[in-house]
């Protein structure tokens, strides 16, 4: 029996940990970890489906379209049709959306440091260099 926790369970660990506190600090900003990581892939490409956006935001389809319209009814997204395919509505944000994610990100940033402070510098790199390797490990379409 090993004495010391698997790997995983630390990286699931530290994950709930930063949830909660990214949690915490968007809260009285009205929105919540999931809706922040959303609008920030849409900030960072604009012009996605709901369907590419749920896979970069790591939520399902349906938790997805709840989201996106909870955040069109508050005017920080926005739908327009595909020129390629009238069937499918893309995602934007809007300039609400721009200033409330400008608002978060100092929020944000302040955990990251938070975070990275209890780490020597020099290993910074080292850890983000990890955490793409085991990425990357885990979410490669082998076939099966």
């Amino acid at each position: 029996m090993a004495t010391e926790p698997l790997t995983l369970y630390l990286v699931k660990r530290l994950e709930l940990a930063i949830r909660a506190r990214m949690d915490e600090a968007l809260r009285p900003k009205g929105l919540t970890t999931l809706q922040f990581t959303a609008m920030t892939a849409l900030r960072q490409r604009r012009g996605l489906s709901s369907a590419q956006l749920a896979r970069r935001s790591f939520v399902t389809p349906q938790t997805m379209n709840e989201m996106v319209r909870w955040l069109v009814e508050r005017g920080h997204v926005e739908r327009t049709r595909d020129p390629a395919n009238r069937r499918v509505l893309l995602l934007g944000l809007t300039e609400s959306g721009e200033r409330l994610l400008a608002e978060c990100d100092p929020l944000v940033e302040a955990i990251e440091a938070e975070l990275l402070a209890a780490i020597p510098a020099v290993q910074h790199p080292l850890l983000r260099q990890s955490l793409e390797f085991g990425y990357t490990a885990l979410s490669r379409d082998d076939g099966h």
